[in-house]
């Protein structure tokens, strides 16, 4: 019988087992009294075991139900100096806050009861279910807007509920007329739909209304996609009068608009109402669970006027688009319980914790970016151009994205990146940051080749 000071070798040979695999996260491990007896240890033995798996970051106890593997750690932030194998990722932008696994664990548990496993993984419509249409309508309604339950759709994504939209308002050929910088998905989008996509000017206050009126009498748009809310990546909000001078020139147009709103949450009820409740006969507005809760398990909304609800509902049932039963009954659960409002407020503050971040350690610099944003637009020293500075900076392992990668069609991008703030731990953050400052102030001509 092993001796009461080999509990750390019986520990380390769950850690393998864990480490290769053959435990995977979730899965409950015997009782002490049952690891005593399979292991030919004392229960105190077995105690101690526990303790140092728990220790390690191994396993985790719940009251009453036992002792559970733990999901892998996320890996410790690279360091700074080159060379390195690892990066800081400013290119992606998912934010992710330490309390919200706590918090959407509860509406999960119900869930997986066998008795409702069954319904929860069983198909869906794009229509959803009730429950699901009153829990979005309360989610997306703000700035004393709401939408009706029947008129909202589900797909698997925001990016699907923006391809829908596209494919239900503009014909293969067809032109759809954007801010010339946009959302790198939607350039995809439009390329595999066969869209063309029409660069629009934006100003400080975003989308110029005359412009797109302008570009509606040179060759008719079919549509137009709009992110009047945070606009990634230039971080614009669009103030009401100009959303409303927007709204109008559409309606004289007859041209509906994709309005995405996928930020929004961010910004609370001080934000303008949206397009969809200046222009409701044509406008289809998009959003998602994704940027508030995690990109792994989501949820896509469209919501379309009576008149184009059949249209886009189509376009999300012959793409595939549809939502999963299972993420969608997730969702309402999350909803209902107060689970999603409870992980929004604790992003805002870390979106504006962040944002205090970036303004420190980029203070002297061109850079944009509102304070409830998870991102900055950073228009680079003239010295540098903005693909010199991202393979720069890629050599001390970070990783920024270029303003080409958002620039539509021929128009010309400008010297400068985004940087998406939601990755890193903060530390990691305030150093990468620092860091790409240090080579801004140095220039193109100091930095080494590889």
């Amino acid at each position: 019988m092993p001796g009461p000071g080999d509990y750390r070798a019986v520990a380390d040979g769950i850690a393998a087992a864990i480490a290769d695999g053959r435990l995977r996260p979730g899965d409950r491990l015997p009782t002490q009294r049952e690891l005593a007896r399979r292991r030919g240890i004392a229960p105190s033995t077995a105690a101690r075991v526990y303790r140092e798996l728990a220790r390690r970051g191994l396993t985790t106890g719940e009251v009453g139900r036992g002792t559970f593997v733990r999901a892998a750690s996320p890996a410790a932030g690279p360091a700074l100096a080159e060379p390195s194998g690892q990066r800081v990722d400013l290119e992606l932008n998912y934010p992710v806050v330490p309390e919200q696994s706590a918090l959407l664990a509860g509406g999960l548990a119900p869930l997986l009861r066998p008795g409702v496993l069954t319904s929860a993984t069983g198909p869906v419509g794009v229509a959803g279910t009730a429950g699901a249409r009153l829990a979005a309508a309360a989610l997306l309604a703000r700035a004393g807007w709401r939408p009706e339950p029947g008129q909202v759709l589900f797909a698997g994504s925001g990016r699907q509920a923006v391809a829908a939209a596209v494919a239900a308002l503009v014909p293969p050929g067809g032109r759809l007329g954007a801010e010339e910088l946009t959302y790198p998905v939607l350039k995809a989008i439009a390329a595999r739909l066969h869209v063309t996509l029409v660069p629009l000017p934006v100003d400080e206050q975003g989308l110029v209304p005359g412009a797109v009126a302008a570009a509606h009498r040179a060759a008719p748009l079919h549509a137009l996609y709009a992110q009047p809310v945070l606009h990634n990546p230039l971080g614009v909000t669009m103030p009401g009068p100009r959303r409303a001078e927007l709204a109008g020139v559409l309606r004289a147009l007859g041209v509906p608009v994709v309005e995405d709103t996928i930020w929004a949450f961010l910004c609370g009820e001080e934000d303008p109402p949206p397009l969809a409740a200046l222009l409701p006969e044509l406008t289809v507005l998009v959003d998602s669970l994704s940027k508030r809760l995690a990109p792994g398990l989501t949820t896509g909304f469209a919501v379309a006027p009576p008149a184009l609800l059949p249209t886009v509902a189509a376009a999300l049932r012959s793409g595939g688009w549809g939502p999963g039963r299972f993420a969608l009954e997730a969702a309402t659960r999350w909803l209902a319980e107060g689970a999603v409002e409870a992980v929004v407020r604790a992003k805002r503050a870390d979106a504006a914790a962040r944002q205090e971040i970036a303004a420190r350690e980029l203070a002297g610099f061109a850079v944009r970016g509102d304070a409830r944003s998870y991102s900055c637009w950073w228009e680079l020293p003239r010295a540098w151009r903005a693909e010199t500075f991202v393979a720069a900076a890629a050599r001390h392992g970070i990783a920024v994205t270029p303003a080409a990668a958002f620039a539509v069609g021929a128009a010309r991008a400008p010297g400068a990146v985004r940087l998406g703030l939601a990755s890193p731990p903060p530390g990691t953050l305030a150093a990468a940051l620092s860091r790409l400052a240090d080579l801004a102030r140095s220039g193109p001509e100091d930095v080494a080749p590889e």
